[in-house]
């Protein structure tokens, strides 16, 4: 059975860097589905932009850290579409408890954040592997990845937001995991490590990132961008990057370059 159109779930897809990734996959010739959190009519906008390129669009409204939500959004992407190609594990959220001392993080406010960061995405690909293993044996055109968003900070420390270094540092090895898992069933899995991003998680630290690239901290002295990295996936999503299953790709404009 082959169908023409492929499928991507882009969680967080309706703003920041989820939206940028679903503009660059709509122009690809993919439908999407889009997960988050928020009400639909807080979504509309970026739907209708995103139908505006061409994309059939699903808003599949859904708590990554809940499993029961979680089977819900795939559920409903299971019913509307038939088919997924493509999983980006987006979703994120920063400290609850930025720049509390490390030595005051409360138990609470990491495992609130590692039920985002962490449980979320991995265990959503747990699910969407199943269904992509079965799907291979009915789709003759089915040519699935799975990307996983992480963060410098899985790399770089900042002592101000550890829970959520060690989130983004715990994700990056669930991406190799899966790789390595999922390999022999043809389901290549990757992650894509963003630097500073120009996205409203960012905005309230806008002013210390200018400086930190006025600073010269930076190869390329920019900020990123949402359609920086939604090119990268889309990239990944084609299937341009082979031989490579488990590999990261870091944009961050040079940022962790080792200098002199």
């Amino acid at each position: 059975m082959a169908e023409s159109r492929r499928v991507a779930l882009i969680t967080g897809g309706s703003r920041g860097i989820g939206l940028g990734i679903a503009r660059s996959l709509a122009r690809e010739g993919f439908d999407l589905a889009i997960g988050g959190r928020r009400e639909p009519e807080r979504v509309s906008e970026a739907v209708a932009e995103l139908e505006g390129l061409g994309a059939e669009v699903l808003y599949a409204r859904g708590d990554v850290a809940s499993a029961e939500e979680r089977e819900r959004v795939v559920e409903a992407v299971r019913e509307r579409f038939g088919r997924l190609d493509v999983l980006v594990n987006n979703a994120g959220v920063g400290s609850r408890e930025r720049g509390t001392d490390l030595l005051d993080v409360s138990e609470e406010a990491l495992d609130w954040l590692m039920r985002i960061n962490l449980y979320g995405p991995h265990f959503l690909t747990q699910r969407v592997a199943r269904w992509m293993i079965e799907q291979r044996e009915r789709i003759l055109d089915l040519s699935p990845c799975i990307v996983h968003i992480t963060s410098v900070s899985a790399e770089v420390i900042s002592v101000e937001r550890g829970d959520y270094c060690l989130s983004k540092a715990a994700l990056s090895l669930s991406t190799k995991l899966w790789a390595a898992r999922l390999a022999e069933h043809g389901i290549p899995v990757y992650e894509i490590r963003p630097g500073i991003i120009r996205t409203d998680m960012t905005s309230g630290a806008r002013e210390k990132y200018d400086r930190f690239i006025a600073g010269g901290h930076l190869i390329e002295p920019r900020w990123g961008t949402p359609e920086d990295v939604g090119r990268a996936v889309a990239m990944l999503a084609r299937g341009d990057l082979p031989y490579a299953s488990g590999q990261t790709l870091t944009l961050d404009g040079g940022l962790t370059l080792r200098r002199f």
